[in-house]
């Protein structure tokens, strides 16, 4: 027994001695040894030195990609089917495969495009209207990942996503506003022309503004002025202005719903319009539009945080509350205006306060959020009423008085709502020192102003875009089909089909 104590005890002493074994072994080394060991003990201790002092490799989060890819998925859904089914609900079913071709083939359109030259041109590096050719058809972007930011971003941190999520991401936005103005001329344009315009004005219009607004911070993690120095790098016109659009009220609606609006007059009046009954032929379908765009824009608002983080929380929730406040202010005043609220109405309504929120939904509180969607009810029912009257252009589905309207009144209300002292997060960065402005420091004249200057000018620019892309069309293809044509209804003469059987 004893033996076995011992042989026992003299292992558990070797098993103790055996992590000391290395530094045992060192000290045992010949003193002679030591002179020409000194170069590599110091080149040894160097190294971890160097190593310490060099960047990580950037590495995407799991969490942020996964969210991110999901919002894209989500945005995808506002168009087909979301839109698809709302615009064509509202046409007359002669028309309704004419509408939907033309918001799918559309959207198809731009997403290729946008692979092919739209982000280069949007997202990197240029002058402060428009971006360069470094990314034409994706170059470099296979194993890249982006550096995300967003006001909800701690500036010492790096948090990325893939680049090419963050490319399919964008791609959503601008081929869903490319679809967004087919509303406006429905029921009478050309098909080729519908598609040659969207991508004179995808080009002109659509990636100027968007690189203006937002930009790409690349896979470096910024600290301090650095940060800075990226984003006057990097960042717009529009931007550097101090222009707050979270979502893309001034890139998507009020770009989109002014070309529209240019659409609706060049084009011209549809045949026997104000004389003739053009009422929507398929609630039903337009009210199942209209849900899916609410569902789908939680990952056009929430994912535009670029992170699955607090500011993305607040736009979900001010989505969720604006648009719902929305629906019950625009069949208030129906109910006021003609007795009854409508089903048309309430989607409409949905549509208004999803628009209006869009620029907001990251930079006011719940507060602002229920006053700009309550606001944005009223303000899209005058809008399709009372303006549309005004204007005496046949905006078929109302684009400009919904998107337009509402997306103006969201724009300019961001500056109202962003303050701290009215619930908001102030997202304002000071970018000398990369801080958010105190609530004593924040003007609300002055955002607001800031915000009437960025609406104004992307008004003019895409009224300007717009303009001409419609004349190019015009003189080489033609907008209008005939009368014929256009009396059959577009479905057969434009595409050989019908959506329901005779």
């Amino acid at each position: 027994m004893k033996k076995l104590l011992l042989t026992f005890a003299m292992a558990l002493g070797l098993f103790a001695l055996a992590p000391m074994a290395p530094a045992l072994a060192e000290d045992a080394a010949p003193a002679a040894a030591a002179p020409t060991a000194a170069a590599p003990a110091a080149a040894a201790e160097a190294a971890p030195a160097a190593e310490a002092a060099a960047p990580a490799a950037p590495v995407p989060n799991k969490g942020d990609t996964a969210w991110m890819m999901v919002s894209t998925l989500l945005v995808i859904m506002m168009a087909v089917p979301g839109l698809a089914l709302f615009y064509g609900g509202l046409v007359r079913s002669k028309n309704m495969l004419s509408i939907l071709m033309q918001v799918m083939v559309t959207f198809s359109l731009i997403v290729v495009l946008w692979f092919i030259y739209g982000y280069s041109i949007t997202f990197t590096e240029g002058n402060a209207f428009i971006g360069g050719l470094d990314r034409l058809f994706m170059k470099g972007t296979w194993d890249n990942v982006a550096g995300t930011f967003s006001p909800a971003a701690t500036f010492s941190k790096g948090v990325y996503i893939p680049e090419l999520v963050f490319a399919a991401f964008q791609a959503s936005f601008a081929a869903i506003t490319c679809t967004l103005i087919v509303g406006s001329f429905a029921e009478r344009m050309k098909f080729s022309a519908v598609l040659m315009f969207c991508v004179l004005w995808f080009t002109f219009s659509y990636a100027p503004i968007a690189h203006m607004v937002w930009f790409w911070m690349g896979p470096d993690a910024y600290t301090g002025a650095d940060v800075v120095d990226a984003m006057n790098a990097k960042a717009g016109y529009l931007w550097q202005m101090g222009a707050l659009d979270f979502a893309g009220g001034t890139v998507v609606h009020i770009n989109a719903a002014v070309a529209g609006l240019v659409g609706a007059f060049m084009v011209g009046k549809r045949i026997g319009y104000g004389k003739e009954a053009m009422a929507p032929h398929s609630l039903t379908l337009t009210m199942v539009g209209a849900a899916l765009l609410w569902v789908g824009w939680f990952g056009f608002n929430a994912g535009s945080a670029l992170e699955a983080n607090g500011f993305a929380a607040l736009a979900f929730v001010n989505t969720f509350l604006a648009t719902a406040a929305a629906v019950i202010a625009w069949c208030i005043g129906e109910a006021l205006m003609r007795g009854k609220a409508s089903m048309l109405g309430a989607a409409s309504g949905a549509v208004a306060g999803l628009v209006a929120i869009t620029p907001a939904c990251g930079n006011v509180g719940i507060g602002g959020a229920l006053v700009i969607g309550l606001l944005s009810g009223f303000a899209g029912l005058w809008g399709v009423n009372g303006l549309k009257k005004i204007l005496g252009a046949d905006d078929t589905l109302d684009v400009f008085g919904v998107h337009g309207v509402c997306g103006i009144l969201g724009a300019i209300l961001t500056g109202v709502f962003n303050s701290p002292n009215l619930g908001g997060p102030s997202a304002v960065a000071d970018w000398t020192t990369v801080a958010m402005i105190a609530p004593d420091a924040y003007v609300i004249g002055t955002q607001v102003w800031t915000q009437t200057k960025a609406v104004l000018i992307t008004v003019v620019w895409s009224g300007v875009v717009s303009l001409i892309a419609y004349k190019i069309v015009d003189m080489t293809i033609g907008l209008r089909v005939n009368e014929e044509d256009e009396r059959e209804g577009l479905d057969i003469t434009s595409h050989g089909e019908t959506a329901y059987s005779r």
